[in-house]
């Protein structure tokens, strides 16, 4: 039944950002409910006239995705405790296919070795730029 999916959720599954799994019941439904298929189409030709809704834009533009370093710091358990009840969130509750994708991305790294090589690099950075960031420094006065 066409009802049973939020325009929502419809918006989503054109642009490919909705959960594999409810856009698999929505190509499932489509084959037998010509309503739906009604309803996609308006959407779709809205969408064609320029027309957008919020959510359209923000799921365009990834609004609200976590940045990489967000992801990787959620993957190593040190984000601000908001900001990974918030990132479980998009993970669990929203099902964002982006925010999947970079944690997929990074425990793909994880496992290759490439994340520590990358976190070792960073330090590495970091330390060898500390002083000269200090000798840059004006004296205060």
């Amino acid at each position: 039944m066409a009802s049973e999916f939020s325009e929502s959720e419809l918006e989503a599954y054109l642009e490919e950002a909705l959960d594999p799994i409810r856009a698999a019941e929505i190509e499932q439904s489509m084959r037998s409910d010509k309503k739906l298929i009604a309803r996609l189409s308006f959407i779709n030709g809205r969408r064609d006239a320029g027309i957008h809704t919020l959510g359209e834009i923000w799921r365009q533009n990834q609004i609200g995705v976590p940045a990489r370093e967000e992801i990787e710091s959620y993957v190593r358990g040190d984000l601000v405790e908001e900001m990974a009840d918030y990132v479980h969130f998009r993970l669990q509750v929203l099902k964002c296919r982006f925010t999947s994708a970079l944690l997929a991305d990074i425990e793909r790294q994880q496992e290759t070795g490439e994340f520590q090589a990358k976190q070792s690099r960073r330090e590495r950075y970091v330390k060898s730029s500390a002083g000269i960031v200090k000798g840059k420094r004006s004296p205060e006065k």
